[in-house]
């Protein structure tokens, strides 16, 4: 078995070292690539955008983004996948005059395991979902004759055709910053999409109660440290690669706490947690009757600016255990200012601006 590990990570290496030599004029397309990528920007971008067109699709884009990460948090805890960038410094698969030198970048330098690829699993996710539900609002018009329904067949054809470009651009760029192997990001983009897939068929998250969201947030973080102790107390430990990130990464700046398993975590819960603040929030109850053009404008507007100045806020890393707390708060806020607090503010100032021209 590890003869065939080591066989496929050094072809993994192989390719990495291609890319890297052969396209190193594309390396700011591949770091943009691997920074768009990132579910962070499914919480600031693509959330906001969509809840207040489709507030359904808002939600299913949060669960479908929080679960499949919370599920490659434990599949990378149970399958000790490596990196790149310190596997070719370590492994014995290559003769020390043979060891081929590969190049890291700012985003090489994540610190948790690396199977399944997070970026690729949450890439598939997430765009799997926006397909399926832009081709399901479409299809829910039911006013197509021929002509129109052919227009439908090109829309599907044109939006699966952008979504697997948007795969394969994604797999490229994680293995060109030697932050992957191939087979990591392979197996993100099918587990990725089998969570979208499960989440399209679950009907209860769009009205799941506020204890609902308690205890999903609850079960979730608890099932995540318990796993955590339960390997520690067997003689495993789950953060080994923090100290292989430190040693190889050449550059120590580039070894950040935010890339870390309980960040991640933490984000996620809080998220989450935080969507079902909004959603049973009395601003958001008072505010979601109104569903004016103007309103839903103003909304996604407001949304993505006061998001982009929330998102330069960084929580300070001095201190670990307040660095998670931060974390988790400032997570929760993002989607409880986008789903209650822009849209209350919003549809006040269009009252206001109304009342006054009467």
């Amino acid at each position: 078995m590890d003869a065939v590990m080591d066989a496929m990570q050094g072809f993994g290496v192989s390719t990495t070292r291609y890319l890297q030599t052969n396209y190193q004029d594309a390396q700011g397309w591949f770091l943009w690539v691997s920074w768009a990528a990132d579910l962070r920007n499914t919480f600031f971008i693509f959330f906001p955008l969509w809840f207040h067109l489709r507030s359904s699709v808002g939600i299913k884009l949060i669960w479908v983004a929080v679960i499949g990460d919370w599920l490659n948090l434990v599949f990378k805890w149970i399958l000790f996948g490596e990196r790149p960038y310190w596997w070719v410094h370590e492994t014995a698969h290559y003769a020390n005059g043979d060891r081929p030198h590969i190049e890291q970048y700012l985003m090489t330098c994540e610190t948790g395991p690396g199977s399944p690829s997070g970026h690729a699993m949450g890439a598939a996710g997430v765009y799997y979902t926006l397909v399926t539900s832009i081709l399901t609002i479409v299809t829910s018009k039911r006013k197509y004759g021929g002509k129109k329904s052919t227009n439908k067949e090109y829309l599907r054809a044109g939006l699966w055709t952008l979504f697997w470009g948007v795969q394969v651009c994604v797999c490229l760029s994680r293995v060109f910053i030697a932050a992957h192997f191939p087979h990591q990001v392979v197996a993100g983009v099918i587990t990725g999409m089998i969570v979208a897939e499960a989440l399209n068929r679950t009907q209860w998250i769009y009205s799941a109660s506020m204890k609902k969201y308690f205890y999903t947030t609850l079960f979730l973080t608890s099932f995540a440290v318990g796993f955590y102790l339960i390997l520690k107390a067997v003689g495993v430990d789950p953060l080994w690669t923090l100290p292989k990130a430190q040693k190889w990464c050449v550059r120590a700046e580039w070894v950040l706490l935010d890339s870390t398993p309980f960040t991640s975590l933490l984000r996620n819960m809080g998220t989450l947690f935080g969507l079902g603040l909004g959603l049973h929030s009395p601003l958001y109850t008072e505010t979601k009757r109104s569903s004016s053009k103007s309103s839903k404008v103003g909304c996604v507007v407001g949304s993505l600016v006061l998001l982009h100045l929330f998102d330069s806020f960084k929580p300070p890393t001095h201190t670990a255990a307040l660095f998670y707390l931060l974390s988790f708060c400032k997570s929760a806020t993002v989607p409880l200012v986008a789903v209650s607090i822009v849209p209350y503010c919003v549809n006040g100032a269009l009252s206001l601006k109304s009342k006054k021209g009467l």
